[in-house]
Order: C-alpha cells, then structure tokens, then sequence
C-alpha cells in the first residue's frame, strides 16, 4: 500500500502556522513512506473563501518548500461527485432530505436547552411520510445509525470510542446544493485514496461522523492522527501577538524557511534531544508516534534562536541577496560601499533575523548621527589628541585589520589608557553606534577614505 497523506486548508484567511505544521507533518509522513502527498484547497465556505487566500496558501507552501505530488485540488470544482455520491446514498435510503425551516431548528435546540439537553436534530424528517412543505429548499441529512459505537485508534491520541446515540444526522448538502465540509472531506479521501488522514485535534469531533459516511459507501477507513493544538507562550490560545501570523509574516520579518521549518517540527514532535537538524534528518526520522499528545508552547525566543543558528552557516551570498531588500527598503543603497557578502559574514553571528542583519548593516553604507547622550560620553576633551593622532596615523598605513588593530594598541599605550578608552569612542564616530563588531574588522572593511572621512566629521564635537 502506498502511504497518501493530504492537507486540506480552508482559504479563509493566511496560511498560519498550525496549519503550517499540519502540512509538514503530513509532508514529512508522506515522504518518510516514498509515498504522495497532496494538497487539496477546501473552498465550500462561498462567503469567506478568496482568491488571495489561495494565493497565501500557496505561497507559504512554496516558501517552505513544501512540495506537492497532486493537486491543488479544489472542492467547488467537484460539485458534480457530490452530487453523485449524495444521489447514491439517497438511493440506498442512507441519506433523506430534511424541510425543517431556520425557525424551526432553533426552537428545537431552544426547547432542548430548556431541557437540560444537548441540542441536536432530532431527526423529524428521517422516516418522515409528510408531503414536503412548498417554496423550502430541503438539506439532505445523514442517516446516522441510530445504535452502536464508532470506535477508531487515533495514531496520536489513542483508541476512541463514540457512541452513535452522541450523534445526530448531519447535513450532507446544503439547501443551495454545496456539501458540507463533513461530506465533501470523506468523498475527497476516499476519491484521493488517502491513507492517512494527518490533522489538527480540533476535527477528533467530526471523526465518527466521516467514518460512519464512508462505512455507508463501504470504503476502507484511513488511519487517522490527529495533533495537539499550538498554544501561545502564555498558555492561551494563540494570538496574533503570540505567533498566530501569517508564515509569510516570517517571511517579511526576515526568517529563513529552513529555519521556520526546523521549529515547526519541533512544536509537539522530538527526535531524542535534537534541536537543530535538515529537512532530510526531519524526514528520516519522523514517526507519528513520537507527537506528543500534549498542546505545543509557541515561544517565540526559541524561534530567534534556531533562526540564529541558521544564520550562523548560511552561505553569504544567498544572505546578501536576501538583506538586499531590506536596506532598499530603508533607502539605503550598497553601490560604492564594501561588497556586501563580507558585510554580512561580519554580522550574521551577531543578529537573529535578516531584518536585524539589514539594521546592523546600514552604518557601512552611509554615516550614522550619533545622538547627543553618546556625544557627551565618548567625544571629550581627554580623548580629543588621541582620535586626532588616530586620524593622521590611518593616512599612512596599510589598511588591513591586523595593522589597525596595532595601531590602536599603539595609541593606547602611548596615550597610556585603555584599549577601550579609544575604541569606543571610535566606533561612535565611524558607525553612530556602541554596539557593533570588533572595531578594526569594522574599519578594514568600511574602507580608509571612509573611514577619514567619517573621524574628520566629528572632531569638531570635540570640545577643547
């Protein structure tokens, strides 16, 4: 048997990243097996479904690099197999039409809830010999077996048991002739030979109700495993300020996919205590059976630091071009100033996102203002001589990190301060800032010229 796993997202809104870990799980399953993995766009909701949806569907699947074997498949253009197979069950008296009105429907469930009951068709048109109600679009409903159980081994959570009394008759197709998901899920499955139906936890309800259908149409049921909710750090459910985002969010906030990907997998799944590891491991070693049936914590400084990791040994040029247009974003262009792929081999071990590497970046393509708090405690009186002795003796040298490291030891001593003492005040005048890499690689590479430059702009805040 050929393993076949699908995701099926809903394109009412962005690709967030619960369904961004489903896909995964489901994608890592399907190519741990050598099997298929489809991706099926679920678009019955008329009213909420979009086109721009699909497309960030799409997209995130493609920035994550999440490929597909079949599909995308969409469900409003299956209309007719529903159709067909509602027909059959129609039929074999397994399915019959229901006239209840709107009005009708909430008085029953008001009256049940008065009752202490929970709320659930009542079936009054199941064996109905009533002449149907004129001008009243009928929904055709289910015919749920009325005794017995539904029981199924969930690959995550176990062996479930589901009284058929718990459930009612479902809608099969709606008065405008559209499935519901229940019904059109189990016919796409079935059609797409899913084997393996990998999911959020949130479908375990509708589970019994997808394999009595399928048990009517005499199918093979597909192993079903369904995983545990992602949680914010807060214990919540989550928010947009805790990660419910858009994966092309992390994207734009400058996250390398492989990175996004890595912890995604690690969100209620673990290899021992592998942290960091390739989509290749990820998929040698994946097993339904190590999800943990517990909620996952999304913690968002987990994923800085797993970013940051793969920051550290990402190829240069690739970051270069990634950078690239987030400094055109903040106007800030790279012609005429050091080549890029060494600025961000200087600076990748440093940041956490691409976004942060453009920030640190900037000060190497054009001046910075220090403000005036860090003017008043690095640009005194004392350190004046020493900056100006600094500036002729650069003039001169070879401009190499190694020389003006020496330099500066030079001054240093015969200044008798610090080494601190003058880099400091350096690094303020050249990049406007404290915090940056080692001062002489920050000088080797920004260029003598500019360098020059950049100290005779600011001796005259000097006082003295």
């Amino acid at each position: 048997m050929m393993v076949r796993t699908r995701f099926a997202p809903s394109p009412t809104g962005y690709l967030h990243i619960g369904g961004a870990r489903t896909a995964l799980f489901s994608w890592a399953y399907a190519r741990k097996h050598g099997g298929k993995f489809i991706l099926r766009i679920e678009d019955t909701d008329l009213e909420r479904s979009t086109q721009q949806s699909i497309q960030a569907i799409l997209d995130g699947m493609a920035w994550l690099g999440l490929d597909y074997d079949e599909g995308p498949f969409y469900q409003m253009q299956r209309l007719a197999r529903y159709h067909e197979i509602a027909e059959q069950l129609l039929q074999n008296n397994q399915a019959y039409y229901c006239y209840a009105t709107k009005e009708e429907l909430e008085e029953m469930r008001e009256q049940q809830l008065a009752a202490g009951l929970k709320p659930r068709y009542d079936g009054r048109w199941r064996d109905s010999k009533q002449t149907p109600p004129a001008g009243i679009k009928p929904v055709l409903r289910f015919k749920n077996p009325l005794d017995g159980y539904v029981t199924f081994n969930d690959q995550i959570k176990g062996k479930i048991t589901v009284a058929n009394s718990e459930l009612d008759d479902l809608v099969l197709l709606r008065g405008d002739g559209v499935p519901t998901y229940n019904f059109s899920v189990v016919i796409d499955d079935l059609d797409m030979n899913i084997t393996h139906v990998i999911r959020g936890d949130d479908h375990v309800n509708n589970t019994p109700r997808q394999i009595n259908i399928l048990k009517a149409l005499g199918a093979t049921l597909p192993e079903y495993a369904h995983v545990p909710m992602i949680l914010g750090a807060n214990g919540e459910r989550l928010s947009k300020r805790h990660g419910a985002v858009s994966v092309m969010q992390y994207h734009e906030d400058g996250y390398l996919p492989e990175a996004l990907l890595n912890y995604l997998a690690r969100l209620g799944w673990s290899h021992g205590d592998e942290e960091i590891f390739s989509r290749d491991q990820l998929v040698e070693w994946f097993d339904l059976s190590a999800i943990s049936r517990s909620p996952a914590k999304f913690n968002p400084e987990k994923l800085h630091w797993i970013n940051q990791q793969y920051l550290k040994t990402a190829d240069n040029t690739r970051l270069a071009e990634l950078v690239t247009p987030f400094l055109a974003k903040d106007n800030c262009l790279t012609d005429g100033g050091p080549d890029l792929t060494q600025v961000v081999d200087l600076l990748k071990e440093r940041v956490n996102t691409i976004e942060e590497l453009a920030d640190a970046a900037v000060y190497f393509y054009r001046p910075l203002e220090p403000d005036d708090e860090l003017k008043a405690q690095h640009f005194t009186a004392e350190t004046k001589p020493i900056m100006t002795g600094l500036l002729e003796r650069f003039r001169h040298i070879e401009w190499t990190r190694e020389v003006i490291h020496q330099e500066i030891k030079t001054a240093a001593k015969e200044h008798d301060v610090k080494l601190p003492k003058i880099a400091m005040p350096l690094r303020v005048m050249v990049t406007g800032e404290v915090h940056t890499p080692s001062i002489d690689a920050v000088l080797a590479l920004l260029g003598r010229e500019e360098t020059l430059a950049r100290m005779n702009s600011h001796l005259g805040s000097f006082p003295g």
